[in-house]
């Protein structure tokens, strides 16, 4: 009977829970003779719940499209996929660390990080928002010329991961880049970041957020050092040439 009621008590049913132990307590057989019935009706409701719940954050990560870690092809690719089935469980969220998948166009970068968000909100239960970089950069320049600046980042700030896809690949404003800055600065330590870059990251950082006021390389760190630079120190540049030359992928965290 005590885990009936506890069932009850997480399905929020409170009400429920109490008048199920009160009738237990006047009439144990009757309630004995329809326990398997209750039974069958808490796991129909908690499975119902369940599917309802990641379709509703399948449809607010907004993927562009489906993708899964099945459908990959890894013997195509230079990724570790042992690393990639790691970050798969999310654990990292956890503790709002970043990872960042570095390679040229047509490498799975996309694929592999929406694979992620899917499995976060299909088999972990995670609230995920994915991006591409131009259009969360669109949409932090219209927030703050309808004089809303701070709520898409209050709103993310609640999420458990956000994908920020193709950073560099379309080009955006200084006062973009700021924005974007700001908005990274502000989820640090709070949401994890999925980021995937180009092989020209260097260039793509020079151009957008190197001429912040505020910040030199040394401000940029402050997010970026765990987000992208320590990611690429482990990287010589014969490995990232090599990586490149097969159109490869460096997954880091």
């Amino acid at each position: 009977m005590s885990d009936i009621i506890t069932a009850l008590k997480a399905l929020k049913l409170h009400g429920m829970a109490a008048s199920y132990a009160e009738l237990a307590a006047q009439d144990t057989a009757a309630i004995a003779a329809s326990e398997w019935l209750i039974r069958h009706l808490l796991e129909a409701e908690s499975t119902d719940r369940a599917i309802r719940s990641i379709g509703y954050q399948m449809h607010a990560a907004k993927f562009p499209v489906h993708r899964d870690l099945a459908s990959f092809d890894f013997s195509q690719s230079v990724v570790a996929r042992t690393q990639i089935e790691q970050l798969s469980d999310l654990s990292f969220t956890k503790a709002a660390h970043n990872a960042v998948f570095i390679g040229g166009t047509g490498t799975g970068k996309t694929h592999l990080a929406t694979a992620l968000g899917v499995a976060g909100i299909c088999q972990h239960g995670k609230r995920v928002r994915f991006f591409s970089t131009i259009e969360l950069v669109n949409a932090l320049e219209l927030e703050k010329a309808a004089g809303k600046q701070g709520r898409l980042a209050f709103s993310l700030g609640h999420m458990d991961l956000v994908i920020l896809d193709e950073l560099g690949y379309l080009p955006f404003s200084q006062a973009g880049g700021a924005l974007l800055f700001h908005l990274l600065s502000k989820l640090y330590e709070r949401t994890s970041v999925v980021i995937t870059i180009m092989w020209n990251w260097r260039n793509i950082f020079r151009q957008h957020f190197l001429q912040l006021p505020h910040a030199g390389l040394s401000g940029v760190g402050v997010v970026f050092n765990r987000v992208i630079s320590r990611s690429m120190a482990s990287l010589s540049p014969s490995t990232a040439a090599r990586s490149s030359s097969v159109r490869g992928i460096s997954c880091s965290m």
